[in-house]
C-alpha cells in the first residue's frame, strides 16, 4: 500500500533522514521505532505532504506522490494523527469529530463514524459536549485516533500516540490499535514506546540516526536480547 524508497530529508545543512526505505502492506501493522531525533517525524511529516524530501519517492497504492499536496493525500486515503494530536481544543469532542470528517460526502456517513469513534472509546460519548481541551492527556490521544479514523483513511499514520500518557492509557490504545488491526485497516506505528509497537505491530523498522538500523517481524525482535536491550 504504501512504499519509500530511499528517503533523504535535509533541514538547511542538517540532514534528518538518510536513505530510509519502507513498505506497509495492506491490511498490516507496521512499526517505526526509535529514539527522539531519530527522523521518525520527519518521515511522518513527508507521508503527509508537509515536508518534501530532498530525494526519494513515495508511492501510495501505485501512484507516485511527488508533487500531491496534503489535501489531495487526504482525499486519496491517507490519514494522520500527529505528534501533540492536533486537536482543536476550544472546539467539542463532536465538533473536532466532525472536522476529521470533512472529506466525507454523505452525513449518514460521518454521523456513523462519529458513532464509531463513540464505541471504540465510550468515554468520548460521555464527553461529547466537552471541549477537547479539558480532557485528560488519555482521551485527547483517543480523540485525536478518532478524528484521524472519521475520514475513512486505507492508511492511518500514528505519531507517537503513547507520548506522556500512563501506562493503563497505554494499555487502552494498545487494545484498539489490535481492534483496529483485527479489523482490517492498515497502519504506520510511530512510536519510541517499543513494547507497545511490538504488542501490535507485524513488522518494525528501528530507526537511529536517520536510517533503518533493523527490520524485522515484530515476534523475532521480541526474541533478540540484543535489539530488545537497544530499545529499551
Amino acid at each position: 500500500m504504501l512504499e519509500l524508497s530511499d528517503i533523504i530529508v535535509r533541514y538547511g545543512q542538517f540532514l534528518a533522514v538518510d536513505g530510509v526505505s519502507l513498505s506497509v502492506d495492506e491490511g498490516e501493522i507496521v512499526g517505526l521505532v526509535g529514539p527522539n531525533g531519530a527522523g521518525k517525524s520527519s518521515l511522518v511529516k513527508t507521508v503527509g505532504g508537509s515536508v518534501l524530501p530532498a530525494a526519494g519517492r513515495i508511492v501510495f497504492r501505485g501512484r507516485d506522490l511527488g508533487g500531491v499536496p496534503t489535501h489531495e493525500r487526504i482525499g486519496l486515503g491517507i490519514s494522520i494523527v500527529p505528534e501533540g494530536r492536533g486537536l482543536f481544543p476550544n472546539m467539542s469532542v463532536e465538533e473536532n469529530l466532525l472536522m476529521g470528517g470533512y472529506p466525507l460526502a454523505s452525513k449518514a456517513q460521518m454521523a456513523a463514524n462519529i458513532e464509531r469513534s463513540f464505541a471504540l472509546f465510550p468515554i468520548l460519548a460521555e464527553r461529547r459536549w466537552q471541549a477537547a481541551g479539558t480532557l485528560s492527556g488519555g482521551q485527547q490521544q483517543m480523540l485525536a485516533v478518532g478524528v484521524g479514523l472519521m475520514s475513512d483513511p486505507r492508511l492511518l499514520v500514528l505519531d507517537e500516540p503513547s507520548l506522556g500518557l500512563a501506562p493503563i492509557v497505554i494499555g487502552e490504545i494498545g487494545r484498539t490499535l489490535r481492534r483496529l488491526r483485527d479489523g482490517g485497516l492498515t497502519v504506520l506505528l510511530v512510536e519510541q514506546n517499543a513494547k507497545l509497537t511490538c504488542s501490535v505491530a507485524h513488522r518494525i523498522y528501528i530507526l537511529g540516526n536517520g536510517s533503518v538500523q533493523h527490520h524485522d517481524a515484530a515476534d523475532r525482535i521480541l526474541g533478540n536480547p540484543a535489539i530488545v536491550d537497544y530499545l529499551i
